[in-house]
């Protein structure tokens, strides 16, 4: 049976380590959060050509990863046709082909949709009192 002097004993050690881990987490957060400041090299640019800018950039490398991915990896699909020792591995690759040029085209289908969509929407992002 415990007794509550030996209750209290274990429950202030599991308070001082929560405590502990508490404030470390805190701190280590307080530590690791970098200051939000605007960009410097914005060139006097308001925030719609920044963001713009931005997503542009980003979409370019995800483009260029995507199309030499899918370079790579219908070429492993033809090799695995070509290595295929029965029609049903043959199909299997070539199912996988498909769902490459497919995805390929769905994300350059995509930029191509935004680069034709974002003139249509002009004007739009600002704000008139």
């Amino acid at each position: 049976m415990q007794t509550k002097e030996n209750f209290w004993g274990r429950l202030c050690l599991r308070l001082s380590r929560l405590y502990l881990q508490i404030m470390t987490a805190a701190a280590l957060c307080a530590l690791l959060i970098l200051p939000a400041m605007a960009s410097a090299n914005t060139a006097g640019n308001d925030m719609w050509t920044v963001a713009q800018n931005i997503i542009v950039d980003v979409y370019n490398h995800i483009a260029g990863i995507s199309t030499a991915l899918a370079g790579l990896m219908s070429a492993v699909a033809v090799i695995g046709v070509k290595l295929s020792g029965n029609q049903h591995k043959s199909d299997q690759a070539w199912d996988w082909l498909k769902r490459i040029w497919a995805a390929w085209a769905i994300i350059n289908g995509i930029g191509a949709f935004i680069a034709y969509i974002t003139p249509q929407f002009s004007g739009f992002n600002t704000l008139t009192p």
